[in-house]
């Protein structure tokens, strides 16, 4: 049995996220410089209800998830997240720039023996 700790997610992987009309795009890898053991890590730890646990605005909505073992990383698109889009401006960030560090924001167990 694997020791785990909670952490910011961040503390081991990098974000980049946006918007295409009304829907988020949140892309989640691990750096070069980590093991590729966190990249398993990543694939088999990031699900659906997953994403809907560390982003609760995102409970009700189609979730995609598109694992790219090859760039250590999962793509994320969140359908409906932005409304009808960035003209639409109902969220405080309308153009999903800040999801990415929301979603590295938030305390995740990461097994220890990845953690160096």
């Amino acid at each position: 049995m694997s020791v785990s700790t909670l952490r910011p997610l961040g503390d081991v992987v990098y974000a980049r996220s946006g918007d295409k009309g009304g829907n988020a795009n949140i892309g989640l890898w691990v750096p070069a410089a980590h093991p590729d053991a966190l990249v398993d890590w990543l694939l088999e730890t990031v699900t659906v209800e997953w994403v809907r646990e560390l982003l609760p605005e995102a409970k009700s909505l189609e979730i995609e998830l598109i694992p790219l073992r090859n760039l250590r990383g999962v793509n994320i698109v969140i359908q409906g997240i932005l409304g009808a889009g960035v003209a639409e401006g109902v969220r405080f960030d309308p153009q999903a720039k800040a999801l990415g560090e929301w979603i590295r924001s938030r305390h995740v167990a990461i097994p220890e023996r990845l953690l160096a």
